[in-house]
């Protein structure tokens, strides 16, 4: 059944068109992510279905009754606040004609004909939207999110700070659920609980997100903006990205095609006096045409193009931690780490957020003091930081003194270059250059960041969530970079296929300080920890098995005298080739949930595959308990 749909939808600030004349449809149980460059208006699209802002032409239509919600991106503005008055504020103004309602309700004798009247409007306003049950509804989102309503919002991470704002969200029974960046500063298992949640949402999604892992998961439509154009496609991440390149590639062939007729028409209607005598007057208003065409064509974004700065090289060794310690308030932070870092590796810091993970950092950096053990720090480190709450940009100055620091050039790789040019780079044309940075987007903010810390010379590069509101286009190029650069990077980061692009090891918080180095990046993560929870469900299986098998001395010596049967016999003898072929199947399961692009599939073959390779082990954990009990 469809939702709502755009006709003809208008929308532009100054001459830059957000829509042109735009047609979508939204279905119900769709799940759409939109897509597009930094600036290209995808907050304003949401906008536009909460009422936020209005179009300049065109209509859009909500099918009567259809219910619009909003999980909003920024943090509360009030954090003492109970979290089940939070959530109610998600209602709107509901709750409060509840308790007029409620008010009116206990006070009727002696009521006046006006309360009589609003009485019975309040009690039919209740009944259509459902009044009666919000109390009840306030009560089963907090304990399906686990969550104290009586807790207020400032005791919440920002992880249940984003649980607590979706419940929010929910409790006004939405048919159309919007999310912008979800994902945003939440850890892995914040994401992937997320994701689940959303899978299993009855109603339609329109979300705007930059994780490609989040995307591949939970898409079934992308929908992409474009210089003022809506494209559907149909289908998986993977699927849009190469129609979409296709559809750029036969663009640039057809500006190309026409920029050359545009010119032979150039060249035909400058020849001399007797060329202009002759000239055929319909060919003049056909090039007066292509004129017009060419100069209405909106060209495509450029491409954000970029180079770190290279300082000399640091020592071989960057950083050796021998037994180092750390704790706060009783909290084991590290404990007893042992960590070699050499010139040019790459490593992801992963684990949930308030593990240790800046604090190590830190420890690395100098910035903290550990509490035992040793760390020995490489010679001639320059360090460039990316901070995730952007505290080395100034917001009052400008775009181009937060680079250059009042100066006109810059200088990169020994050379001189105009500050202005050097931005253009990172997308900052002249104009926008000389706007003060408290006036950018998130993603604005993300690129000047970068350019400020590219522009000095490095060999330590740091990276705390450097991906939060990037579009899909810079990130990729940022893999590219971070692949070429010859110093060590230190990364900081939730986003799955980013890590799993960039980095050469992972270094895994499993908790009570305990921090485990592995081999490549966040799926070789998963790959570990599932190995580890299957090692757990033998020796499970093993203990229980034993624990049984405890019995009676006299039990015990009946048990002793027992001859095996016949049938047991059988299953003993076979049970060793039943658990080789258990072992190779899970070895080839392992196999293809290691492999780059398992996770670039639909979300029901990958499901299919972990449900297969977690029945896979469960069974060989059987058998190896039933070996060991036949076999004694």
């Amino acid at each position: 059944m469809e939702l709502l749909r755009f006709q003809q939808a208008c929308l532009a600030f100054g001459t830059h068109p957000i829509l042109d004349h735009v047609d979508f449809s939204l279905f119900s149980g769709e799940r759409v992510c939109l897509v597009g460059r930094n600036g290209a208006g995808k907050s304003s699209f949401l906008k536009l279905l909460t009422g936020q802002q209005n179009l300049d032409d065109g209509q859009i239509v909500v099918n009567t009754g259809v219910v619009i919600s909003r999980l909003e991106q920024d943090p509360p503005a009030k954090m003492d606040v109970k979290i089940a008055d939070f959530i109610r504020e998600g209602a709107g103004d509901l709750a409060a004609k509840l308790q007029q309602f409620y008010t009116l309700s206990e006070n009727l004798d002696g009521a006046s004909d006006a309360d009589y009247r609003l009485f019975e409007q309040l009690q039919a306003e209740m009944d259509t939207r459902d009044g009666w049950g919000l109390e009840s509804r306030v009560t089963d989102l907090c304990q399906q999110f686990e969550m104290n309503p009586d807790a207020s919002l400032a005791t919440l991470s920002g992880g249940w700070l984003r649980k607590a704002a979706l419940a929010r969200a929910l409790i006004a029974k939405p048919d159309i659920l919007l999310l912008d960046e979800p994902t945003n500063h939440l850890d892995v298992a914040a994401i992937q609980w997320l994701e689940q949640f959303l899978l299993n949402f009855s109603g339609a999604i329109i979300f705007i997100s930059h994780d490609r892992a989040f995307i591949r998961a939970l898409a079934s439509r992308i929908i992409d903006l474009d210089r003022g154009q809506l494209t559907s496609h149909p289908g998986n991440y993977q699927e849009y990205l190469d129609r979409k390149q296709k559809m750029l590639e036969d663009e640039q062939q057809h500006n190309a095609l026409f920029d050359k007729k545009l010119a032979e028409e150039e060249v035909w209607i400058r020849q001399g006096i007797k060329a202009r005598r002759t000239r055929n007057e319909g060919r003049v208003r056909a090039l007066k045409a292509l004129r017009r065409e060419r100069a209405e064509r909106v060209e495509t974004l450029g491409k954000v193009d970029f180079n770190i700065e290279q300082a000399d090289r640091s020592g071989k060794l960057v950083f050796e931690t021998k037994a180092i310690s750390c704790a706060f308030n009783g909290n084991t932070i590290i404990d007893k780490l042992d960590l070699l870092v050499m010139r040019g590796d790459r490593i992801a810091l992963v684990g949930p957020n308030g593990v240790g993970k800046s604090t190590l950092i830190k420890l690395l950096l100098g910035d903290y003091k550990q509490d035992s053990g040793e760390i020995k720090r490489g010679t001639n480190i320059e360090v460039a930081y990316f901070d995730q709450h952007r505290m080395a940009l100034d917001l009052e100055a400008t775009v181009q003194d937060n680079v250059a620091e009042g100066k006109q050039e810059i200088t990169q790789n020994g050379k001189t270059r105009h500050v202005l040019s050097y931005l253009q780079d990172f997308l900052f044309p002249p104009a926008r250059a000389r706007t003060p940075v408290k006036a950018l987007s998130g993603g604005e903010k993300n690129r000047l960041l970068l350019a400020k810390l590219f522009a000095r010379p490095s060999n330590l590069l740091i990276l705390d969530e450097p991906t939060n509101d990037l579009d899909v286009e810079t990130l990729e190029l940022l893999e590219d970079i971070l692949q070429q650069y010859q110093g060590t990077v230190l990364l900081v980061s939730h986003d799955r296929e980013f890590v799993n692009n960039t980095v050469t090891s992972s270094l895994l918080f499993a908790g009570e300080g305990r921090i485990i180095e592995i081999a490549g990046g966040y799926d070789d993560v998963i790959a570990y920890q599932q190995r580890q929870q299957s090692a757990v469900a033998v020796q499970k299986v093993t203990k229980n098995t034993a624990e049984v098998a405890e019995q009676t001395p006299l039990q015990a010596s009946v048990n002793s005298t027992k001859k095996l049967s016949y049938k047991e016999k059988r299953e003993l003898e076979q049970l060793p080739a039943l658990i080789e072929q258990l072992e190779a199947e899970l070895e080839t399961l392992q196999a293809k949930v290691n492999d780059a692009e398992f996770f670039k599939q639909s979300s029901e073959q990958t499901q299919s595959t972990l449900n297969l390779l977690q029945q896979t082990e469960s069974k060989l954990a059987q058998a190896y308990a039933r070996w060991e009990q036949l076999d004694a």
